[in-house]
């Protein structure tokens, strides 16, 4: 399951990480989104971009194409 298609409220964990865009790869790493983390989706924009999710105890908002590239196992 993709972090994009969890709802407002859902938690889950990161199981990987996948794309072929490096860049952005590293720069969700560098937020702490890594394998094993625990997700909460807080807020939904109304079109659905962006998402806001805690992660760390800390609130960050992700691209819903970034969020598609995230793999999570639901809690």
């Amino acid at each position: 399951m993709k972090l994009s298609e969890l709802k407002v409220g859902e938690e889950a964990v990161v199981k990987a990480v996948v794309g072929e865009n490096k860049t952005i790869k590293r720069k969700l790493r560098d937020m702490g989104i890594i394998k094993g983390e625990k997700i909460k989706v807080e807020k939904i924009a109304p079109l659905g971009d962006p998402i806001e999710i805690t992660i760390k105890g800390y609130k960050l908002s992700l691209r819903k194409n970034e969020a598609q590239m995230i793999e999570v196992e639901g809690i």
